[in-house]
């Protein structure tokens, strides 16, 4: 175990409640504290929190220092999921919360702006003294996946979710190190993991902020938006067969080139993903081709596809329809085509009432809002999967980027995004407590 890390569900009591000072909301104190992290745990190119590092347990026991005054008490779980509790009159408890890791050379805020803008409102609370409710502020522990590939693993761990214990016991690092490994030295053992679904047991609802890590919000010049869901994907390996044969004595109409049908499917997914509508979105990531020589027509053409939609009948569609133009283009180039599923994931969908909720905090603060789907995933999709009703806010991304040191908000709207938070937490505490 790290010098930084806590033992399995140790629990940290903090000061006492009867010397909580009553602290007005600051939103410009959570700017502040994610420039502070910032210096702490990056670098000239970027976030280095990767979970499962020494330098992700350092953000951990930052984390630990920021909340000391509120009168919570920290707990970490089964799956190394690090807990603050603020006790309240009910055993219920409203949940808020994110993620402190980082891809390597990552962003500012992705992650850790949920995480800081949740002990904002958590301080807010604490000074007015016992709540309805219970609020719990968690940070998960390895949403990214980076260092293993294996994304949203407390959190999946929480709700149930997690079933592939087998194939991560074999998974290993770059430098070869296996996954229950790195996970032993922070205190965390693999199979006893799912313990971790208790933390969910007592829970009325998830709150959490994020930002796009997309460019519409900034398209549509609005600082904040409320997400329905996280879209359901479809992701194939399509596989197209041709004949090799040399490419200066082959006449062009005699050819069964198995990259024309990856490429024809790579420029019909764009009208497909139109014809769905709604959000549709399809891409066509990466195509090897075999023998893979200048000299030569492609025999085998393995093409990657990936389809996304919040709606699972118009998911169902956008594969069915780009089935059937590879069986059409097979038809055309006189080749073989074949479809074999890597991973798929149904939509998510948000709770109607707190979607509701949250759309009046950001008219409050900011006039407008707008409601869109997520395309990324996020630890709020395995929360809602267990059955607890759950919302996002976005905030606007600058250009769109994340997963980069480009990454960047206006402070402003990271101001403006922290108090829409808050007045979203005090209407769920109301409505879960009425």
């Amino acid at each position: 175990m790290t010098p930084n890390s806590c033992a399995i569900c140790a629990v940290r009591p903090f000061s006492s409640r009867s010397r909580i000072a009553r602290v007005p909301l600051d939103p410009s104190r959570t700017v502040a504290e994610l420039k502070e992290l910032r210096e702490l745990t990056g670098d000239e190119n970027g976030a280095q929190r990767v979970a499962w590092t020494d330098t992700w347990a350092r953000a951990r026991e930052w984390l630990r220092g920021k909340v000391s005054d509120t009168g919570a008490r920290e707990e970490i779980d089964e799956a190394g999921n690090q807990w603050f509790t603020l006790e309240g009159d009910s055993e219920r408890a409203l949940l808020l919360g994110g993620h402190i890791d980082s891809v390597p050379n990552g962003g500012w805020l992705d992650g850790c702006l949920n995480v800081m803008a949740a002990v904002e409102t958590l301080r807010r609370v604490a000074g007015e003294g016992r709540p309805p409710l219970t609020v719990r502020v968690v940070n998960w522990a390895d949403e990214e996946g980076a260092r293993f590939g294996r994304s949203l693993f407390g959190s999946s761990a929480a709700a149930g979710s997690m079933a592939d214990q087998d194939e991560l016991r074999r998974r290993k690092d770059a430098n070869g190190i296996a996954l229950p490994d790195a996970l032993r030295e922070h205190g965390v053992d693999l199979d006893g993991a799912l313990a971790a679904r208790s933390q969910l047991k007592n829970a009325a609802g998830y709150l959490e902020l994020h930002i796009e890590q997309g460019p519409v919000l900034e398209s549509m010049k609005l600082p904040l938006g409320v997400v329905l869901g996280t879209f359901g994907v479809e992701r194939h390996l399509v596989t197209w067969k041709g004949q090799a044969a040399h490419a200066g004595s082959t006449p062009m109409d005699q050819r069964r080139d198995a990259l024309a049908g990856a490429a024809k499917l790579a420029l019909e997914i764009r009208p497909i993903a139109a014809e769905v509508g709604d959000g549709a979105v399809c891409t066509s990531g990466g195509v090897v081709c075999k023998p893979g020589i200048v000299t030569s027509v492609v025999e085998t053409a393995e093409q990657l596809l990936d389809q996304r939609h919040l709606d699972p009948a118009k998911l169902a569609r956008l594969l069915e329809l780009a089935q059937e133009a590879s069986e059409r283009f097979a038809r055309e180039e006189d080749l073989e085509v074949s479809w074999s599923r890597i991973w798929n994931i149904e939509p998510i969908l948000f709770d109607d009432r707190l979607i509701e909720l949250a759309d009046e905090a950001i008219r409050e603060v900011a006039g407008t809002s707008h409601r869109l789907p997520s395309g990324p995933l996020h630890d709020a999709a395995e929360v809602a999967r267990a059955g607890v009703p759950t919302v996002m806010m976005f905030v606007q991304s600058l250009r769109g980027l994340s997963h980069t040191k480009l990454e960047d908000t206006e402070e402003e709207h990271l101001e403006l995004a922290v108090r829409a938070f808050d007045g979203l937490a005090s209407r769920a505490l109301a409505t879960f407590s009425a």
